[in-house]
């Protein structure tokens, strides 16, 4: 799965990387190399938290390209 992550520099010097596909999914790190490792992690907590509320028909699913 390929998903844009966007990775800023906070005032305090720390990074901070957002997952704008994926509401409420961000981490931080004291280093961008740490903060998009961070946010790999959140990722794969937030599809496990989605999944777990609503199962995937996979006879449903389609895979779209853009």
């Amino acid at each position: 799965m390929k998903l844009h992550v966007v990775v800023e520099q906070d005032e305090a010097g720390y990074f901070v990387a957002e997952v704008p596909a994926l509401p409420g999914c961000l981490s931080q790190g004291k280093t961008r190399d740490e903060a998009i490792g961070n946010v790999k992690d959140a990722i794969e907590g937030w599809l496990e938290v989605m999944e777990a509320k609503q199962k995937v028909d996979v006879e449903r699913m389609v895979e779209v390209v853009v």
